[in-house]
């Protein structure tokens, strides 16, 4: 039997009881022009939180599945549920390795035959976790490695990846730039260092974690050396973090807030509501900002930009 992934360490297993190298020019990769009923750019949350993270990037040509952390059954479900054809996907990019973002990707990755693109030690950390019995790691047959900090197209799509503060292997967020528009996704990280700051400057959405909040964290069920692993500078953002980030270090760009990784043992999605607002209040000129909050069960309504 193969081993399956560890989860984000004991915080997930918790919450769920209650190689190749980067060629030059990616834009080989297919775009399918046959699925673009919708024009424009739009992103699907498909599912966020500890028992599993996974969204859609989509341009009028190219889709991009942005973690697997559910399973392919799953996904295929919640994107036609989003009306996504799984067929249309052009390519799946992969944050870190830790269960609730890869446990489906093995499998998707078989059924779809499209690139994968992880980091290369992310994609070592997966192999080991994936060791079947024997020690036989799983293969990826279309494995594409990128670096932090190095842009890369996937069909129209430019990727810029960029290194978070989270205890992985080499874990990223990513922007996505089409049409004029950009994205932002930074989940999964115990603070907003500048670098991230800078990333995440002009977007038109913008998807961040709101993991927990700090007072039903410390009087949870988790037991004390997971509940400092949480609130470490690797480990997850609490609503009072994202609050003082959106205070003092957000530009107002973005259109769309997604609130996301919201944890169903630590948190309340009011509550991660509630402190996004309140902050984005501080500042008169961000009152525009729609916030918006991403589920574990069931997919957000697609949003189009």
């Amino acid at each position: 039997m193969r081993k399956t992934a560890i989860n984000d360490r004991n915080h997930e297993q918790l919450e769920a009881r209650g190689s190749s190298m980067l060629p030059e020019d990616y834009s080989r990769f297919h775009s399918r022009n046959e699925y673009s009923s919708a024009m424009g750019v739009s992103v699907s949350v498909l599912a966020s939180g500890s028992r599993g993270n996974s969204a859609i990037v989509q341009s009028s040509t190219t889709w991009i599945l942005v973690d697997a952390g559910i399973s392919c059954r799953e996904t295929f479900k919640r994107m036609r549920a989003a009306g996504h054809d799984p067929r249309s996907l052009s390519a799946i990019l992969i944050t870190h390795e830790h269960s609730d973002h890869v446990h489906g990707l093995w499998v998707l990755a078989k059924k779809l035959n499209v690139p994968v693109f992880m980091t290369g030690a992310t994609h070592q950390a997966w192999s080991r976790m994936m060791r079947d019995d024997d020690g036989v790691c799983p293969d990826l047959a279309r494995l594409e490695v990128f670096s932090a900090g190095k842009s890369f197209p996937v069909g129209d799509i430019a990727v810029t990846p960029f290194t978070i503060p989270h205890d992985a292997a080499d874990p990223v967020g990513f922007t996505f730039r089409a049409e004029g528009v950009k994205v932002g996704i930074a989940t999964d990280l115990g603070y907003v260092p500048p670098s991230v700051c800078d990333q995440l400057r002009g977007c038109d959405l913008l998807m961040i974690e709101a993991n927990h909040d700090l007072e039903m964290l410390r009087v949870g069920p988790y037991p004390w050396s997971v509940k400092q692993r949480v609130m470490s500078r690797v480990g997850h953002l609490s609503n009072d973090a994202l609050a003082e980030y959106l205070v003092t270090n957000y530009d107002g760009g973005a259109s769309y807030l997604v609130l996301a990784h919201i944890s169903e043992q630590n948190n309340h999605p009011e509550l991660a509501r509630k402190a996004a607002e309140q902050a984005l209040g501080v500042r008169p000129k961000l009152w525009g900002n729609r916030v918006m909050l991403a589920a574990q069960t069931a997919p957000l309504e697609a949003i189009r930009l």
